[in-house]
């Protein structure tokens, strides 16, 4: 927040001379498995004896951009850690080409064996997370906790940070959960999905048919997409009746996504737990993403500094204090075409963090 530093990042920005790379450039540079985790400083980067003893699962939802993906991967990888990519059928030729790539030449990274046509709102988002947990279970890495991500995410704590972080929960999940209020209209009526065969067509459609109750006499709550979950609750969420019923009932509801989640953590006697006499789990409670959205700025968060989309920030460097002060451990949403600044600095910081750390 230096003013001087700040204006220069402005200015930055305003020359809007970001070299953006592309998908094309990344599939090529993986041709060469050798050079390209050499280049890219991958075969470098090493853990410590308490962050090998807490390896960390990845489930990783894209559809484009695969110069930012590639970012995110290098900013979070670990050798012993393990990476599910979940690509958007919808995705490019490019791009897919450029995500094989990279699955192909970083160990521990891999594609997921089932893929979605990932609609907005549907449950193909659920879906495409469901995926990766399932192959992230079958993964010989017998991975203490999984966080799901974002083609826009980038990480604000570095590898040790979170591991010593996520013990702290002794086995708790990081799950936004909050009472549903006006949201209940996602799940009263049905909601349909339109496609004709290959494509998806906008959100999902509301109809006058009223469903049925949730199943199994579940209390809904709401959250987000986002999650941190111990490895027992995923056994949990891909293998219990309760949660397979939860998740067919699921199947014409609006966002899936941001209630599927939040209700099953509050199931009494499901692992880690959050009771339902707690409070309510807030995003801003919720450590896994920090996100700013619009209509709460001035009012729980200062104004964004980059630009809003869908109410959404892409957030300006001049947010990076903010950013690295508040707890969280990922920022959402991050866009070098918006500001490539704020991205470098993140890059910066962890990596002195990093060579600090095992200089020790």
């Amino acid at each position: 927040m230096e003013p001087v530093e700040v204006g220069k990042s402005l200015v930055v920005r305003k020359e809007n001379s970001y070299g953006a790379i592309s998908d094309e450039t990344i599939a090529n540079a993986t041709l060469d498995c050798d050079q390209f985790v050499s280049s890219q400083g991958y075969d470098a980067i090493q853990a410590t004896e308490t962050e090998r003893e807490f390896p960390l699962a990845y489930s990783i939802v894209v559809h484009q951009d695969a110069a930012i993906v590639e970012r995110l991967l290098r900013a979070i990888y670990m050798p012993h850690n393990i990476y599910c990519v979940h690509y958007d059928l919808k995705s490019s030729a490019e791009f897919i080409s450029a995500m094989k790539g990279l699955a192909h030449c970083i160990p521990n990274v891999f594609i997921a064996s089932k893929l979605e046509r990932v609609q907005y709102a549907g449950i193909s988002r659920l879906k495409a997370d469901l995926n990766c947990l399932s192959d992230l279970l079958d993964s010989e890495v017998k991975w203490k906790y999984v966080i799901n991500l974002c083609g826009q995410d980038f990480p604000l704590r570095t590898n040790a940070e979170l591991v010593s972080d996520l013990k702290e929960l002794k086995g708790g999940n990081m799950v936004e959960s909050k009472w549903p209020g006006d949201k209940k209209s996602r799940w009263v009526v049905r909601y349909l999905l339109k496609n004709n065969d290959s494509e998806y067509y906008g959100s999902p459609i509301s109809t006058t048919e009223e469903k049925s109750p949730p199943p199994h006499d579940l209390e809904m709550f709401v959250g987000s997409a986002y999650f941190t979950l111990s490895r027992e609750f995923a056994v949990f969420a891909l293998n219990n009746t309760l949660a397979k019923d939860f998740l067919a009932w699921s199947e014409d509801t609006y966002s899936p996504d941001e209630h599927f989640w939040a209700t099953l953590v509050r199931v009494p006697g499901v692992p880690g737990e959050v009771p339902r006499s707690d409070p309510e789990v807030s995003e801003l409670m919720s450590k896994t993403h920090l996100v700013k959205w619009s209509y709460l700025e001035g009012n729980l968060y200062p104004p964004c500094t980059g630009v809003s989309v869908r109410s959404v920030c892409i957030y300006g460097a001049a947010e990076l204090r903010w950013l690295l002060n508040y707890g969280h451990w990922f920022a959402n949403k991050v866009d070098p075409k918006v500001d490539p600044v704020l991205i470098e600095c993140l890059e910066e910081i962890l990596e002195e963090k990093r060579l600090r750390r095992y200089d020790k």
